[in-house]
C-alpha cells in the first residue's frame, strides 16, 4: 500500500498521479503499485512538486509496517535507534518574551473596589 499526500502542489501533478493511484481526497492518494513505479511515482513528485510540500507512506518489512519521506516539510523523519520518528523543529510559540500582562485584570479591579 502507498500513500502520497500533497499540499499546495500544482494541478498537473495531481493528474499525473490519478494515472497509477486513487484520489481519495483532495490530494491525498493511495494505490499499490510496484516499488519500481512507487519510486519514479516519488522522482516526479519531487521534481514538479513547486512550491508545495509532498509526503510519501509505504508499507515495508521493518518494525513499524511502514516507511515515510518527505519533500519540502518542516517536520523531517529521524532514525532512533531503529524506528522512524518525526523530528519537529522548536520554534519559540508566538509573543514569546512578552508573557502575561502583571497585576489584576480591570474586571478584577472593579469587583475588588465595588464598582460593578
Amino acid at each position: 500500500m502507498t500513500v502520497i499526500v500533497l499540499t499546495n502542489c500544482p494541478a498537473g501533478l495531481r493528474g499525473f498521479l490519478t494515472r497509477w493511484l486513487l484520489e481519495i481526497s483532495a490530494g491525498v492518494f493511495i494505490g499499490s503499485p510496484s516499488a519500481r513505479v512507487r519510486d519514479v511515482l516519488w522522482d516526479e513528485v519531487r521534481q514538479y512538486a513547486g512550491q508545495g510540500r509532498a509526503l510519501l507512506a509505504h508499507t515495508a518489512n521493518n518494525e513499524q509496517g511502514y516507511i515515510f519521506r518527505t519533500h519540502d516539510h518542516a517536520w523531517h523523519p529521524t532514525d532512533h535507534e531503529g524506528l522512524t520518528l518525526i523530528h519537529r523543529p522548536s520554534t519559540p510559540p508566538p509573543n514569546s518574551g512578552t508573557g502575561p500582562k502583571k497585576g489584576w485584570s480591570k474586571a478584577a479591579k472593579q469587583l475588588r473596589y465595588g464598582r460593578r
